[in-house]
């Protein structure tokens, strides 16, 4: 048979309907970057209006899309303008830190329909594991969602998970959290499907998505806290390196004083804490927010404590500024909240490191960047998941 009589033969069904969900979800992700009418998503794709009148009316019925409203030219008639439904699907996004747990879930447009924010007064592995999973079941029955409705969740955790060993590692920060069989445990009971991603990663994407990295080409996220990690985003995706620990500057060699130390013991917040006792500051129940907060009423101790710190991040920032040439370096975490006071002795210090001198800024999105990222993560599966199951259906 000749490849003119091939051409001949008629279009296999699985063909069609691949055909027809491939415009489909053509015109799904064009509407998701704002409504539009048939005609114009017909000049916009180069389908054919009839192609379109047909892609749209299944995406209609399947409740994937929905009409929002018409759209009055000068000339010609009103025409209807389109989006994909919200509700056609959710996400869940979870943020574990040691002092607070964070859980959102969020409709396909990113529109967070619930949320809580609660201590982490757990004690061990499992009683953490036993809170994540009540509190997202209660954020879920809040949200006026059935389970089913959410089609994927994401998980922010300190330390990087092991997929093959099925356990996080490096969470030195969560006591007992490196137990295997812990999120498959929050998979089960949840009954969602779930993955697991470093919090400092996430962050950066949230930033990316809802924050001050969006538009950027390389930029990355230094997470100062309770730890330290960094997340790096080039061109819109997450770098994590061959094993995943790409951004886990913690490990960097810090020369003490006493013994060697990681860049991690000299730059996290206990580290501010003990700078301040050092230079003189007294107190009990000393905390690096209120080592800040000392700091901006002149307290001299906590002057120099902070400007301290701001000279230890220049060094994770010139370390990144080296190996990634970032356009832009964000700064958050814990010590996030007071970043006004940080910059300028690390733009200051920064300056007599090295000649490599990336945009420094605030996070936009403070405590909400895991979080956030989480739930952008979580959106980009859900889509697809729902698109597949309601297509399918």
């Amino acid at each position: 048979m000749s490849a003119d009589d091939d051409s001949e033969q008629p279009e296999q069904p699985w063909n069609r309907q691949r055909l027809r969900s491939t415009n489909e979800r053509l015109l799904l992700d064009r509407l998701r970057t704002g409504a539009a009418s048939r005609a114009q998503l017909a000049r916009e794709t180069g389908l054919s209006k009839p192609t379109v009148s047909s892609a749209l009316a299944a995406l209609e019925e399947a409740g994937l899309v929905h009409e929002v409203g018409t759209h009055a030219p000068e000339r010609g008639r009103v025409a209807v303008l389109y989006a994909p439904d919200p509700a056609a699907g959710y996400a869940l996004g979870v943020d574990i830190g040691r002092g607070w747990l964070r859980v959102a879930v969020a409709d396909l447009d990113g529109a967070l329909v619930a949320r809580a924010d609660v201590r982490n007064r757990a004690r061990s592995s499992g009683a953490m594991a036993d809170l994540v999973v009540s509190t997202a079941q209660q954020v879920v029955a809040n949200s006026g969602v059935g389970a089913d409705e959410v089609a994927h969740a994401v998980v922010g955790t300190p330390g990087v998970y092991d997929e093959k060993q099925r356990r996080v590692r490096y969470a030195t920060q969560l006591p007992g959290w490196g137990r295997a069989g812990l999120f498959d445990r929050m998979r089960e009971e949840l009954g969602i499907p779930l993955e697991v991603h470093n919090d400092a990663n996430l962050a950066a994407l949230g930033e990316y998505a809802f924050g001050v990295g969006a538009g950027s080409r390389l930029f990355t996220y230094i997470m100062i806290g309770t730890g330290l990690g960094m997340g790096v985003v080039s061109e819109g995706r997450l770098f994590t390196g061959a094993h995943g620990l790409a951004g886990e500057i913690g490990f960097l060699p810090w020369p003490g004083q006493q013994k060697p130390q990681t860049l991690e013991d000299a730059v996290a917040g206990v580290a501010v804490v003990e700078a301040a006792r050092q230079f003189g500051m007294t107190g009990q129940q000393l905390t690096a927010k209120a080592v800040f907060d000392a700091a901006r009423q002149g307290n001299p101790p906590a002057v120099r404590a902070v400007q301290l710190e701001g000279e230890r991040i220049a060094h994770a920032v010139a370390s990144a500024a080296a190996v990634l040439d970032p356009d832009l370096v964000v700064l958050g975490g814990g010590v996030g909240h007071s970043i006004d006071l940080l910059l300028r002795p690390v733009r200051e210090t920064l300056r007599t490191l090295t000649p490599l001198r990336p945009k420094i800024v605030p996070s936009r999105l403070g405590e909400d960047a895991v979080l956030l990222g989480a739930v952008a993560t979580a959106l980009g599966t859900a889509r697809d998941v729902v698109f597949e199951r309601r297509s399918a259906s």
